[in-house]
């Protein structure tokens, strides 16, 4: 099975979960169909969280984009270290990184009005042109293309737990928080790896449900693809805002 930078498409996860005798086989259309639900749970998530920061409930919704944040990443991982969940799981990761989303969003809007719509709007126009690259083949999965970008989003994840580390002792890594004009071209670099990542996402989606894999990956595979998708969101709201606080 190919390889992929995302670590919900892990090299081996659909393998642990191939269909046996008489089961239902994972499609395409099944795992567009439950990405389709994962999104809008987690807009539906995101909007509430929306409306109770503005409503005068600021810190009730920043505390719950909190634990959006630590439940996301608890339920993210059981996730992908146990496919087999993800009909339970990726939609309760949905509800939490929604509810992560809304509350950063809306403080984002607090402080640059408009901006979260503007993300929002390239995040999804970034998602179709990257699912038409791929499907034209005008972007292709080669093996040397999943190497890069593997390698890249690796490093790039590395480089954020190095700065999250040091932040509990007061230093500050260049680079992600950064106005300047590096600050601006690392972001830049990491919106672009986030959303070539789509293209090893849907390689993958496509090579497991040709492998056979059992109906119920459909969430896992919707679940991966909702990974990039809050990624690729959260990098093009950094992107924004730094462009922005620069006027």
């Amino acid at each position: 099975m190919a390889r992929t930078s995302n670590p919900a498409f892990g090299s081996s996860a659909f393998d642990r979960v191939r269909a046996g005798a008489g089961a239902q086989t994972m499609t395409v259309q099944g795992t567009i169909l439950k990405t389709l639900v994962l999104l809008l749970v987690t807009t539906v998530s995101a909007a509430m969280v929306w409306s109770a920061y503005f409503a005068g409930n600021a810190d009730a919704a920043l505390g719950a984009a909190l634990v959006g944040a630590v439940g996301g990443l608890v339920f993210g991982m059981v996730t992908v270290f146990v496919p087999r969940v993800s009909p339970w799981t990726a939609p309760l990761y949905a509800v939490l990184e929604g509810m992560l989303l809304g509350g950063v969003s809306a403080a984002v809007q607090a402080q640059y009005h408009g901006l979260p719509i503007q993300a929002v709007g390239l995040t999804f126009g970034t998602a179709f042109a990257m699912l038409a690259a791929y499907r034209f083949g005008w972007i292709r999965a080669t093996d040397r293309f999943r190497s890069v970008i593997t390698t890249a989003t690796l490093g790039i994840g590395v480089y954020y737990l190095i700065t999250l580390a040091t932040g509990f002792f007061g230093i500050r890594m260049p680079l992600i928080y950064d106005t300047g004009m590096l600050g601006i071209g690392f972001s830049l670099v990491v919106v672009v790896v986030a959303a070539l990542n789509y293209i090893l996402d849907f390689d993958f989606v496509e090579r497991a449900a040709q492998a056979g894999a059992d109906r119920r990956m459909e969430w896992y595979g919707a679940f991966g693809v909702l990974v990039t998708t809050v990624w690729l969101y959260m990098e093009i709201l950094r992107l924004l805002s730094k462009l922005r606080s620069r006027n």
